[in-house]
C-alpha cells in the first residue's frame, strides 16, 4: 500500500509530506486548492509525460517520492526487482526528479531506473480513477479492455496478437513479391538490357581517367615529340663540355682538395643529367602519334560516358548498378519459387490465427455473459435497483479480413436505468451520475481481478447526491475493506466513512501561493464536512447531523 508521499516544489505544492494508513482516507477542499496536484504527482510518478510548466516558480527541480509496502503475497513484485537488479524487499520507494532544463529521472529504492519499469510497478501497485475516466468508459476499445483483464486473457490476447504481426508481416511481404511478379516480365527485359549494356562494355574500374589522360597525350603528340626532341639535341650537345669540365675540376683537386666537394656536384649533376638524357630517349620512342588509335579512345570514351549519365554519376557507381541490377534479376528468376512458398506459409498462418481469433472470442464472450451479471449486481448496491447492464458482441464473421490485432470482437457496453426504456449503448443514454456508478462498479471489479492494493479515486462522485450519494460512499467503503483506498470527494457522505480525513487549502505567504494539506482532527473533521454542507452558513443543526453521520457510519465501518 502507499504508506509516505512526498512533493517538492510541485504547481504551487512548496513542501509537502503526507502519511497514509490503510483503509479509507479521503482529501477535500475548495475547488482549485489543489487536491489535482496529488494526481498529478501520482501521475508523474507513474511514468506520465512531465512538463517544466509543472515545477515551482523559482526552482530548478520538482521531486515526487513514494514508499509502497509490499505485502507477502506479493512476493512477483519483489522478484521482478530482483531480476533488474535492484534491492529486494518489503518496502519500494519510487522517486521522480524533473528538472527546469527538460530532464527527468526515475529512482526504484534510491538506484537511477527507467521509466518503463517504473510504470510497470506503478501499474502492480496502484489503480487511479478519476472523471477522465468516463470518457474511457464511452469507447469500445476500453470495453475490449475490461473484459479482457477481468477474463484474464491478456496473456491470450498478447499471443494473438504476435501471431497477428507475424501474418500481417508475411502478407506485406506475399503482396510485395505478388506485385512485383505482376510487372516481373517487363522488369526482367529492362534488367537484362540493363546489365547486357554494362556486362559488353567490360568496365575496368578507373578506366576512364586513365583514357582521358591518353587521349590529351594523342591530341598533343606532335607538340610532344617536336619539343621532345629538340630539348633531347640540346642536352646531348652539351654532355660533352660537361664531361671536360668534370675532367677540369678532377684535376685540380688533386692539386687542392679544398674542392672534392664541389668536384663530386658537378660530378653527380653531370651524371644525372646523362641519365635523364636516356630516359626522354625511351619517352620519344613511346609518344603515340597512330590517329586511329585517338579514334578509338573517344570511341570507347563516349561508350563509358553514356553508361555513367544513366547509370553513374561515376564509372564506380556503374559497375555497381551492374552488380545489383544482376542480383535483382537473379531475384525475380526465383520469384516463383519465392510467391508459391510464401502463399502456403501464410495459409497456415491464417488457420492458426483464425484458431486463435476464435478461441479468444469465445472467452470473452463467455467472460462477457458472467460480468454482465455481476455489474448489474454491483449496480443494484448502488441504488440502482431496476439498472440493467449487458455487453453486446457486434456481428463479425470470422474470417480473416475482420480481424484486428485485437481480435475479431467489437464489444458494447449497452444500458439501461429505468424499467420500460430499452438498452442502449452507455454512450448514448448513461446520465453523469450514472456513469459515475458504473465506473465505480468496473473499477471496484478490476480491483479485485488485478490485485493492487492501492485504489485512488478523484471525484468519482460527479453528478451524485443524496441516496445515490450514500449508495456510493458505502461501495467505496466495502472497497477499503480489502484494499487501501484514497478518495478526493466532494460528498460528505463519503468523507464521513474515512478513517483518515485530509484537507486540502490553499494561502498566501510573502506574496507566494501555495497549497497545504493537513490531517484533521475529529473536531476539525466535524466543521468540515459542516462546510461541506452548508458553506460558511454553518448552524448547530448543521454540526449536530455532520456528528451524527459520522458517528452512525463509523459504527458501520
Amino acid at each position: 500500500m502507499l504508506s509516505e508521499l512526498h512533493i517538492t516544489n510541485l504547481a504551487l505544492i512548496e513542501k509537502l509530506s503526507l502519511s497514509f494508513s490503510s483503509g479509507l482516507s479521503v482529501l477535500t477542499g475548495e475547488t482549485g486548492a489543489g487536491k489535482s496536484i496529488i494526481l498529478q504527482a501520482i501521475h508523474l510518478l507513474s511514468g506520465g509525460k512531465a512538463s517544466s510548466a509543472w515545477i515551482r516558480s523559482g526552482a530548478e527541480n520538482a521531486v515526487i517520492e513514494a514508499l509502497f509496502e509490499i505485502s507477502s503475497d506479493r512476493s512477483q513484485i519483489i522478484d521482478k526487482l530482483c531480476r533488474h537488479g535492484f534491492e529486494c524487499d518489503e518496502s519500494i520507494i519510487l522517486k521522480r526528479i524533473l528538472s527546469r532544463k527538460g530532464r527527468s529521472r526515475f529512482y526504484i529504492n534510491g538506484s537511477l531506473a527507467t521509466a518503463k519499469l517504473t510504470s510497470e510497478l506503478a501499474e502492480n501497485l496502484l489503480s487511479v480513477a478519476s472523471q477522465h475516466d468516463h470518457q474511457q468508459l464511452l469507447s469500445s476499445r476500453y470495453h475490449l479492455d475490461f473484459i479482457d483483464a477481468v477474463g484474464g486473457l491478456w496473456a491470450q490476447r498478447l499471443d494473438f496478437s504476435s501471431q497477428y504481426d507475424v501474418w500481417q508481416s508475411t502478407k506485406s511481404e506475399y503482396d510485395s513479391l505478388l506485385k512485383k511478379e505482376m510487372e516481373k516480365e517487363q522488369r526482367k527485359d529492362f534488367l537484362h538490357f540493363q546489365v547486357s549494356e554494362i556486362n559488353e562494355a567490360k568496365l575496368i574500374p578507373g578506366e576512364d581517367e586513365k583514357l582521358s589522360q591518353e587521349k590529351i597525350r594523342l591530341k598533343s603528340s606532335t607538340d610532344l615529340i617536336r619539343l621532345g626532341q629538340k630539348s633531347y639535341s640540346l642536352l646531348y650537345s652539351a654532355t660533352d663540355p660537361l664531361a671536360q669540365i668534370r675532367k677540369n675540376i678532377e684535376q685540380m683537386v688533386e692539386v687542392d682538395p679544398s674542392l672534392s666537394a664541389i668536384s663530386e656536384e658537378i660530378a653527380g649533376a653531370s651524371f644525372q643529367l646523362e641519365e635523364q638524357l636516356i630516359h626522354l630517349k625511351d619517352y620519344l620512342e613511346t609518344v603515340p602519334s597512330d590517329p586511329h588509335q585517338l579514334d578509338n579512345i573517344m570511341a570507347r570514351l563516349d561508350i563509358l560516358q553514356q553508361l555513367k549519365r544513366k547509370y553513374g554519376p561515376e564509372l564506380e557507381d556503374v559497375i555497381n548498378y551492374g552488380e545489383t541490377a544482376s542480383r535483382e534479376l537473379g531475384e525475380l528468376e526465383a520469384l516463383d519459387i519465392q510467391l508459391e512458398n510464401l502463399s502456403n506459409e501464410l495459409t497456415t498462418l491464417e488457420s492458426s490465427l483464425l484458431k486463435s481469433a476464435d478461441s479468444l472470442s469465445k472467452e470473452r464472450i463467455k467472460t462477457a455473459k458472467t460480468l454482465s451479471e455481476t455489474i448489474k449486481n454491483e449496480l443494484h448496491t448502488l441504488c440502482l435497483d431496476q439498472a440493467r447492464f449487458e455487453i453486446d458482441f457486434i456481428e463479425n464473421s470470422l474470417s480473416i479480413s475482420a480481424l484486428g490485432r485485437n481480435g475479431k470482437d467489437k464489444p458494447s457496453f449497452i444500458f439501461s436505468a429505468n424499467p420500460g426504456e430499452p438498452l442502449k449503448p452507455v454512450a448514448q443514454i448513461a446520465s453523469g451520475g450514472e456513469l459515475s456508478r458504473l465506473l465505480l462498479a468496473l473499477k471496484c471489479l478490476l480491483a479485485r481481478k488485478d490485485e493492487v492494493e492501492t485504489v485512488i479515486f478523484d471525484e468519482i462522485d460527479a453528478g451524485i447526491s443524496g441516496k445515490a450519494a450514500e449508495s456510493v460512499a458505502r461501495k467505496i467503503k466495502e472497497l477499503s475493506g480489502h484494499h487501501q483506498v484514497i478518495c478526493i470527494t466532494h460528498l460528505p457522505q463519503i468523507a464521513s466513512f474515512a478513517e483518515d480525513h485530509y484537507r486540502v487549502s490553499k494561502s498566501t505567504e510573502n506574496e507566494r501561493t501555495q497549497s497545504e494539506i493537513v490531517q484533521l482532527s475529529d473536531e476539525q473533521r466535524v466543521m468540515e464536512l459542516a462546510a461541506m454542507l452548508d458553506g460558511n452558513s454553518i448552524t448547530p443543526q448543521t454540526v449536530a447531523y455532520v456528528t451524527e453521520l459520522i458517528s452512525r457510519n463509523q459504527s458501520l465501518s
